[in-house]
């Protein structure tokens, strides 16, 4: 029922398109994804943070809930589940365990030798999931993530890409997770020389907040997933905040899908934006 991200990550990076990451956070978040990237036709994948997964009840509450929305809605676009940032080969174990299919582990924190070596674990885990890493630290406010930003070593993305079996890079290149201060300060000059180096789907983190231009460059210069989340929490509670103050109705139903059309309108933007509009059916 669920794809690996490096599949349709392969194949838009061979066309020269995106596949959106869209940031989950609860029921109706994931059903909202869902209906409108189904009626764009685009492949998608949902990112959850342990924070995320924490506060939905745990792994398997999560899994459950993609698998039955997709069962249920009748979802036919390919759907890669991943775990978003994920800190350890523990967290990693448990999502492939619960059956995500999708990983991402973030040990840029660390230095790279020790980087390599957890990669290289949760890569041995399950050679039938998509792996993701990161070179680099792409800071922000996410989670347990600093604000700092230290752009990735050309030298440092090549160690990691021939001493593992990542399908997934994500290097820091000036993108940060949440809010920008100014505008962001993306380095093409080194995305082109990683994309000539690895020759392989990359990642762009912090996808909300970059202009449309900037994004449209990086895709042409390999990246083949961008995520967004930041922009989807922004949407929403602007939406949820007009309702509330706007009305007495107390219903948690009404509240919480307040915000449905301002979700859907921003999903149905980046899939535009990143040209995966209809792919799921080519």
């Amino acid at each position: 029922m669920l794809v690996n991200s490096k599949e349709i990550c392969n194949k838009a990076y061979q066309e020269g398109y995106a596949i959106p990451q869209f940031n989950i956070n609860n029921l109706e978040w994931t059903k909202y994804i869902l209906e409108e990237s189904e009626k764009q036709g685009s492949p998608i994948i949902l990112g959850v943070s342990e924070g995320a997964i924490k506060y939905m009840g745990g792994y398997n509450v999560v899994y459950s809930l993609v698998t039955s929305l997709i069962k249920d809605l009748g979802i036919k676009i390919p759907v890669s589940l991943h775990l978003d940032h994920g800190t350890s080969l523990e967290s990693c174990k448990k999502a492939i365990d619960a059956g995500f299919s999708s990983v991402m582990i973030d040990a840029s924190k660390l230095d790279l030798e020790t980087n390599i070596m957890i990669t290289n674990q949760v890569c041995d885990l399950d050679e039938n999931i998509s792996v993701e890493a990161e070179v680099g630290h792409i800071g922000g406010t996410e989670d347990n993530i600093t604000a700092d930003i230290a752009y990735a070593k050309v030298n440092d993305v090549a160690e990691m890409v021939s001493r593992t079996k990542i399908d997934l890079l994500a290097a820091a290149l000036g993108s940060v997770h949440g809010l920008y201060k100014g505008e962001p300060k993306l380095d093409f000059d080194r995305m082109l020389q990683i994309k000539e180096m690895t020759k392989m789907p990359l990642v762009l983190h912090g996808g909300s907040g970059i202009p449309d231009e900037m994004i449209r460059k990086s895709i042409s210069l390999g990246m083949a997933k961008v995520n967004f989340n930041t922009e989807l929490q922004i949407v929403w509670h602007r939406a949820v905040k007009e309702f509330v103050t706007t009305n007495e109705n107390y219903d948690p139903r009404k509240v919480i899908s307040s915000g449905e059309k301002a979700i859907k309108e921003v999903v149905a933007q980046k899939i535009e934006l990143l040209g995966s509009k209809g792919k799921a059916y080519e």
